[in-house]
């Protein structure tokens, strides 16, 4: 149900336009190594949370617009004994726009799960249904009335208004095409950086509603472009600072959907919240959340200390959320049980929000298995036995999960089964230096004829 509401349908604008490196969705980890399949988890959509005290109205109190009904939905979907609690808070805020049709569907749900249980639920307001269809469809008329008076006229600033008020309504009505194909054709009537830069934003929020991850990049890569060539910096203005802050969160959650997890972690810490303004889709703890865990899974130790820790500006967003600083912290100074046992305590919270839910699993395993090898980096051989109460695990478990990461190339390393013992693996310190050397010889040859071939043809262009 989720889905029907949220994908109405899938539209990409400007194909030729859309960076095709964006739709590329190979993960690779910092040590140079693509993962392995076996370390991607599949994601069950129909999971189900029951132990979670989350209070409804200050969870979505941060957030504006169709994404507070959006994630209610979400949350009622997946945590059977807030669902109706959700529902109606959801029903509530469906009231408030012309979305007739997620009314109904809302309620539907509602009348569903009232039906297994004694709660008791607002009737199906007939009246509001007919009068709000009224309402849209007179609105609809006058916008599009005033639309064609302005194109008559030939008044390009008009025009565009026109477009945007009617994409408005429709997103308010809930009809995401339609609202995307607005914003889009107000692009042709755009006279200035700040109406096109206006016109990225939308279409990105749009975008982000249909789940349309690779449309979002593109336009955040436009905003990017008029930012370096106009000139414009985060100290040019709070206007220009917060538009800065709002394309690096999109773009986080984009690159974070397409599991790119260390570009969405750049992206994350690339915020600041002093310029932060961007409730219609995040708030500064989903920021903080989604940054942190991402970095732990992909950033080596020294940038995780760097970048995040010390960050000055990312360490505003943690201190939102105390927990998941604290499991940073614990992380780097290798506490690595504590850090796990902390973030086993999260992870219901965490499955529970509708952007980061499918990742968690995966994170979850990359953190582990990059504990794992941390813990092992510096010694020749470790013992399994100590090893696994490091990690509040049996010896069998984790004499599994080393055998993993061995067959994946993770650890270089050998197991002593009888003996409990894990062997690092002896390295010819001298063929590899030799085969580095090679190799990074072949790269610049490469490098270099690829120069010679473009400057040809840019001289007999």
């Amino acid at each position: 149900m989720h889905g029907e509401l949220m994908n109405n349908v899938m539209v990409s604008i400007d194909d030729t336009e859309m960076d095709t490196e964006n739709e590329n969705n190979l993960s690779v980890n910092t040590s140079g190594h693509q993962v392995a399949s076996s370390l991607v988890h599949s994601y069950n959509p129909n999971f189900e949370v029951n132990n979670s005290s989350i209070d409804l109205d200050m969870y979505v109190s941060g957030y504006t617009g169709l994404m507070r009904i959006f994630r209610l939905i979400f949350l009622a979907e997946h945590c059977p004994t807030l669902r109706i609690d959700a529902l109606k808070l959801a029903l509530n805020y469906t009231m408030e726009t012309h979305n007739t049709q997620m009314y109904n569907s809302v309620h539907k749900q509602l009348s569903d799960a009232a039906s297994k249980s004694s709660a008791s639920i607002p009737c199906y307001d007939t009246n509001w249904v007919e009068t709000t269809n009224k309402k849209g469809a007179m609105k609809l008329e006058k916008l599009d009335t005033d639309l064609k008076s302005a194109k008559s006229l030939a008044f390009k600033d008009c025009i565009r208004r026109g477009q945007e008020d009617l994409a408005e309504h429709f997103l308010d009505m809930g009809d995401l095409t339609n609202a995307l194909k607005c914003f889009c054709r107000s692009r042709d009537y755009c006279s200035n950086n700040k109406n096109i830069t206006n016109l990225c934003l939308n279409v990105i929020k749009v975008s982000v509603f249909m789940q349309n991850w690779s449309n979002v990049l593109s336009y955040v890569s436009k905003v990017e472009t008029i930012i370096d060539t106009s000139g414009l910096t985060s100290e040019t203005s709070k206007e220009e600072a917060s538009l800065l802050c709002k394309v690096k969160c999109a773009a986080g959650l984009a690159e974070l959907n397409s599991k790119r997890y260390k570009s969405a972690a750049k992206c994350f810490l690339a915020a600041h919240i002093d310029n932060f303004n961007y409730y219609e889709i995040l708030t500064p703890n989903n920021v903080a959340i989604y940054g942190a865990l991402c970095a732990l899974a992909t950033y080596e130790r020294r940038e995780l200390q760097t970048h995040v820790i010390q960050s000055s500006s990312f360490k505003s967003f943690l201190e939102l959320e105390p927990q998941i600083r604290d499991i940073l912290i614990k992380f780097n100074e290798s506490k690595y049980a504590i850090c796990l046992k902390l973030m086993d305590q999260m992870k219901d919270y965490l499955m529970l929000d509708m952007y980061i839910s499918p990742h968690v699993d995966t994170l979850y395993a990359w953190i582990r298995q990059r504990a794992l090898r941390q813990y092992f980096s510096p010694y020749k051989s470790a013992d399994l036995r100590k090893m696994s109460a490091a990690f509040n695990t049996t010896t069998a478990a984790l004499e599994e999960e080393l055998i993993q990461l061995i067959l994946d190339g993770q650890i270089q390393a050998r197991i002593d089964s009888q003996n409990k013992i894990l062997y690092a693996k002896d390295v010819d310190q001298r063929s590899f230096t030799f085969e580095k050397s090679l190799k990074m010889g072949k790269e610049y040859q490469q490098r270099t004829k690829s120069v010679i071939l473009r400057s040809l043809l840019l001289k007999f262009r």
